[in-house]
């Protein structure tokens, strides 16, 4: 993509106003307006509360200056709404064209953006020749894909070469929940997204663990958005099934060690009720900061973060130190 061409789809130089940015942000999506064009403005609005801003008002310059007021210095950028993808009548070209937008943020704004590259799924065959271009050419930070496509969850046995994928390259999966078909409008003034987002990261996360998926890819980092959705209150039901000797066998190294080798990332999770139960369920390490941008602001999740009881020590973890880890190839702000 042309340099006049992206800066006609949102893209614009900015500087970096803060003096020493240094979260690393792994839930920050991004809203190419050739894309929003392609699913049609309007029908995110209506489908999603508070989309607007995504929908209509989204930039690079945007995201920067969210990342500098609230002191982010590196945002790994995901699709907003990729579900869509397969709704349009070339999945696969759209999902190159994101990508290589994603790529061109990157290259245009040094260190301040990362990529993971989303797929044109349920399509398995196009998806896998796009994790080749997205991590071969593009070199993106990692893979992104919804919590479910249709009625088909992440651990759906379709989708098993592009998990056998994922793995051999030892990849990093982000991963971002949708509302699926069947659960809409079920209460009334209750939008979809603030119950059904988070429960289907939880379906998405059952069907990985009891479909055998988790534990046939141990090199495969995965990330889940939220926390792990409403994963923390099912604990000791998934703990329990897991105990059957047919779920037993495809959890050769346990449940709980495929929960606590999972990464959960802070957004929309930042506040001392859940943050507590998700510290007890994992160690420090796996533990993200992530924003969902524009849905949420870097300054409302730091916020939210300074209530949790967090040492200076345990804040710059979960800002900056546990990213770099699982990212080391991140190229970030310098930090004092």
């Amino acid at each position: 993509m042309g340099r006049r061409r992206f800066a006609a789809a949102g893209g614009s130089e900015a500087t970096t106003a803060c003096a020493s940015p240094q979260s690393i942000d792994v839930h920050h999506h991004i809203a190419p307006r050739f894309f929003i064009e392609a699913v049609g403005p309007e029908r995110l609005v209506n489908t999603y509360p508070g989309s607007r801003k995504a929908a209509y008002e989204w930039s690079p310059a945007m995201a920067i200056e969210d990342m500098d007021r609230g002191g982010t210095a590196t945002a790994v950028t995901s699709l907003y709404a990729a579900h869509h993808l397969s709704e349009l009548r070339d999945p696969s070209r759209v999902a190159r064209l994101c990508n290589e937008y994603a790529a061109r943020m990157r290259q245009d704004f040094p260190g301040r953006f990362g990529v993971f590259a989303c797929l044109p799924m349920p399509d398995v065959e196009a998806s896998l020749k796009e994790i080749e271009y997205a991590l071969d050419v593009l070199k993106a930070d990692g893979i992104y894909m919804v919590t479910s496509y249709g009625s088909q969850w992440l651990g759906d046995a379709s989708f098993a070469p592009v998990f056998e994928e994922l793995n051999r390259r030892k990849a990093v999966l982000y991963t971002h929940p949708v509302v699926p078909r069947f659960a809409v409008d079920l209460i009334a003034d209750v939008p979809d997204t603030v119950i059904e987002i988070n429960t289907d990261t939880t379906r998405a996360i059952a069907s990985m663990l009891f479909g055998g998926t988790a534990g046939r890819s141990p090199d495969l980092d995965i990330i889940w958005s939220h926390g792990g959705g409403t994963l923390l209150p099912v604990i000791e039901r998934f703990t329990r099934l897991a105990q059957r000797p047919q779920l037993a066998a495809r959890l050769p190294r346990g449940i709980l060690h495929e929960l606590q080798r999972f990464y959960y990332d802070v957004a929309q999770v930042a506040h001392p009720v859940p943050m507590a139960a998700l510290r007890k369920m994992v160690p420090l390490s796996q533990i993200l900061f992530g924003t969902d941008f524009t849905f949420r602001t870097a300054t409302e999740i730091n916020e939210g973060l300074a209530q949790c009881g967090l040492t200076a020590q345990e804040l710059r973890a979960i800002q900056r130190d546990n990213a770099l880890r699982l990212l080391p190839q991140l190229k970030t702000v310098q930090v004092t």
